[in-house]
């Protein structure tokens, strides 16, 4: 039994998680060397030593989320205990939260810091696979099960967009939504959702109208500015997308060469979090950019096929939503650093600097691998029981 569920495990996600996760440590010990002699006056591999720890962290999650089964998850008492502590916690934020990049997002413990928003991530997407598997036969009813999911993720996004957090509030809400898409629901009720979450919007209008200053503050609001004419603002809200283009158009083809990089040396301010795939594309050119975008696609399209084959309603919901999840947060950040949307200070998944972000990310792939493997070898299990069965019956006809 134990050999077949190993041999159940798609190790071809494993392996590419694993990848995409050293290649990324590599490249911030080369992003952040200069940056944190030049600006902090620490040690060239400060970021580097501390994203190893991280990466320990993240490995003992992964590994965690790989072996305990996906189905306790959907447990009634658990799905509470999450959604109260999340709710607590981002609240808890306003009053004891800490400012980094203008936004109130962190827990500071010493050198320690904790991004609930990044975690509100993964548990949008167990709460609302959990409620609508177990609603599927009331999926297009609207009765008390299907509607609580919706108001917990338009809440969740209200007090991240508050805090304020546009960039991880709009992964939330495009996560959500893709798990609404693959709940089985009829268009007409998607459409009814559609209508319920706008009439929450402009309930909430007079709360985003009171908090506009906090919200929509001048440093967002150049961002918007940055991303429209970003050479008319090169000196100021453009600056950073600029400094983009030149490491991006430098690296050609081949790179400069690893640590090669000119942008990282005080241009770029963020080289090893929002920017590091500028970094990439300058030190490695278009092949590190192909390895990393090639391993992110994989994930995400293998995360697809295992939803689809998957025939646990949770089980896929789940699949779709990590996948969704890594997919919309890949795009938003190469978006972001390419000038096709907006900068938002995402970070790009398994390879950017960030405990919080990475340490979230490899439970969510713990799981994800978990769903492939569970889907895998009860699949095995009914041809070889039904193998049987159907012997048993030529036997017995014989």
């Amino acid at each position: 039994m134990f050999k077949k569920i190993l041999r159940s495990y798609d190790y071809s996600l494993i392996l590419t998680f694993f990848v995409l996760c050293f290649f990324g440590l590599m490249m911030i010990y080369s992003a952040s060397s200069v940056m944190a002699v030049q600006r902090y006056h620490w040690e060239s591999d400060f970021f580097y030593n501390k994203q190893k720890i991280h990466l320990v962290i993240a490995t003992i999650v992964f590994l965690c989320g790989a072996i305990f089964p996906y189905k306790i998850y959907k447990n009634s008492k658990f799905l509470m205990t999450i959604t109260a502590t999340t709710l607590g916690f981002l609240l808890l934020l306003f009053a004891f939260g800490h400012v980094s990049n203008n936004a109130q997002s962190w827990f500071r413990f010493g050198a320690m810091s904790i991004q609930p928003s990044e975690f509100a991530k993964l548990v949008i997407i167990i709460y609302m696979s959990a409620i609508y598997a177990k609603k599927q036969k009331k999926i297009n009813s609207f009765d008390s099960g299907v509607i609580p999911p919706v108001i917990f993720l338009i809440v969740t996004c209200a007090v991240i967009i508050v805090q304020p957090d546009f960039g991880t509030a709009l992964i939330i809400f495009l996560i959500g939504c893709t798990i609404i898409i693959s709940s089985g629901m009829r268009f007409k009720s998607i459409w009814k959702l559609v209508v319920l979450g706008l009439g929450t919007v402009i309930l909430l209008s007079p709360l985003f109208y009171f908090k506009k200053d906090s919200i929509f503050t001048d440093v967002k609001m150049g961002r918007i500015y940055g991303f429209l004419d970003p050479f008319k603002h090169a000196s100021e809200d453009g600056y950073h997308l600029v400094n983009s283009y030149l490491a991006i158009g430098s690296g050609g083809v081949k790179g400069l060469g690893l640590g090669q990089s000119t942008q990282k040396l005080g241009y770029l301010p963020e080289p090893h979090t929002d920017f590091i795939m500028s970094v990439i594309a300058e030190e490695l050119g278009v092949l590190g950019v192909a390895l990393v975008i090639g391993g992110l696609a994989f994930i995400v399209l293998r995360g697809i096929r295992v939803a689809m084959k998957c025939e646990d309603p949770f089980g896929s919901m789940l699949a779709t939503g990590i996948s969704s999840m890594i997919g919309i947060q890949s795009f938003i950040n190469l978006g972001g650093v390419s000038g096709i949307i907006p900068i938002t200070g995402v970070t790009l998944p398994f390879i950017s600097y960030g405990g919080s972000s990475l340490i979230l990310l490899s439970l969510s792939m713990g799981i994800l691998v978990n769903v492939a493997m569970f889907s895998k070898f009860e699949k095995e299990y009914k041809k070889k029981k039904t193998n049987v069965t159907g012997l048993t019956d030529y036997q017995a006809n014989i």
